[in-house]
């Protein structure tokens, strides 16, 4: 089946599923030139074997909360492709998490970890269970007993989940001490650990850092630079306030951030400490960098920052937070480039028009895999039972980054489209997956 034909094959398959008919079709309609140049992954059954899942695996979580009263959720693990190593992929605890949602970040992150350049597939999991609100008691119960299903599943050898949104180092110590106690078993089998027990240091901060490695690769090839720049950047999560703190290393000034609930907006630039204390430390909203700060602005409602004036734009939040109209509203302001660190924060239409317009744009599977390479990086540390430094997995990250830039960059220039990172990721992370799917025969 060609390329077109297995698209609309999915889409009958699942009309429901919109997120991950939404990642499919991203990645399909930049594939149409190698569907034309290598017909023989079309003869091969590469395309239909790709957008199906190796395995998934659905189940029932009951715990009980501090009532004493028994709580049910669904949760999921989509193990999607291992063409090039082991499952690899965070997990998500949010009570919007369902199949579709679960099925695009697994799909999206085959390509993401294939530009790594490590031995990794691609996977995803989680549940829609939410943790805020909960005591530490409720989610510990609520982690031990979804690892009782999911320790069955998993190994460094065979898949290895992290953390996501929802799922932070308590989460991800919560699982990793139910499944050494099930399987009787120190290893590699989550990463995202606490330093204290196989965790890496710099993995908090890879994908915000990661974000910035690799825009800061993308401007100098255009003579740009974040420094002397103004950046907004959505969300206030580890990706949003590392990249923070990075792009301000690099001479940048954070204007804008937000929340769920709204912006806050300081021209003269966001203190970088300042937010760290707001939400690491104490855990607040975004609103509270107001007490800190009384020049600064709230703007009611997360969209409103993609109305504020700003040479460089980092989407950080959640998937399809940017759309055609703010796409619209930031050119208009004079926007010069935009660098994905969410998961498909930009929908198809807004990055169309930013193609369009000549915007440089940094899409999100290359943009931010600084995290599952930091993740990859802790399975090494692990596997050697030798801790790195900070300095140490910093420059490795530096290096994944810019080597996926340049890697992208050369395969969009082959394909004609030199000024479209997005086409050049999927063509070089799906040749890699096709590659070795063809190589290992119809399995």
């Amino acid at each position: 089946m060609t390329i077109n034909e297995v698209l609309i094959k999915t889409k009958a398959l699942y009309p429901h599923e919109k997120e991950f008919l939404q990642a499919v079709e991203e990645v399909f309609s930049t594939l149409v030139d190698v569907d034309a140049k290598y017909p023989e992954f079309a003869s091969n059954g590469i395309y239909e074997r790709l957008v199906e899942p190796e395995r998934i695996i659905i189940f029932r979580v009951s715990w009980l909360d501090d009532q004493g009263k028994i709580q049910v959720n669904r949760a999921y693990r989509v193990q999607f492709n291992s063409a090039l190593g082991p499952y690899k992929g965070g997990l998500r605890f949010r009570d919007n998490v369902n199949l579709s949602i679960i099925k695009f970040l697994g799909f999206e992150q085959i390509f993401k970890n294939a530009l790594t350049g490590l031995l990794l597939g691609g996977a995803k999991g989680g549940s829609d269970f939410d943790p805020k609100g909960k005591s530490d008691m409720e989610i510990m119960r609520f982690c031990q007993s979804f690892m009782n299903e999911l320790y069955r599943h998993i190994g460094p050898y065979t898949d290895i989940p992290a953390g996501d949104i929802g799922v932070g180092k308590r989460e991800i110590a919560y699982l990793f001490g139910q499944y050494k106690k099930i399987r009787n078993d120190f290893t590699a089998a989550l990463t995202g650990k606490d330093l204290n027990f196989g965790g890496s240091l710099g993995r908090k901060e890879a994908t915000g850092y990661g974000l910035c490695y690799f825009m800061d690769a993308y401007l100098n090839d255009h003579d740009l630079s974040f420094n002397g720049k103004n950046v907004i950047i959505s969300g206030s999560g580890n990706v949003a306030l590392y990249a923070m703190q990075k792009v301000i290393s690099m001479g940048g000034k954070v204007i804008a951030m937000s929340d769920s609930d709204g912006v806050i907006y300081l021209p003269d630039g966001l203190d970088f400490k300042i937010m760290q204390d707001i939400k690491e430390n104490k855990k607040l909203r975004i609103k509270s960098y107001l007490e800190y700060n009384d020049r600064a602005l709230y703007l009611e409602g997360c969209k409103n920052i993609w109305t504020i004036k700003t040479d460089i734009a980092l989407p950080c939040a959640t998937q399809n937070e940017l759309d055609y109209m703010d796409a619209k509203n930031l050119v208009n302001n004079g926007l010069l480039a935009v660098g994905e660190g969410a998961n498909m924060p930009c929908t198809k239409e807004a990055i169309d028009y930013f193609l369009e317009k000549h915007i440089l744009f940094a899409p999100a599977k290359a943009a931010n895999a600084g995290g599952v390479a930091v993740s990859g990086l802790e399975m090494s540390q692990n596997a050697a039972f030798v801790p790195w430094t900070f300095t140490e997995v910093d420059s490795k990250l530096k290096t994944i980054m810019e080597t996926i830039y340049h890697n992208i960059k050369k395969r969009a220039q082959e394909f004609d489209c030199a000024d479209n990172l997005l086409k050049g990721a999927n063509i070089e992370a799906f040749m890699k997956v096709a590659d070795a799917m063809m190589k290992q025969g119809i399995v």
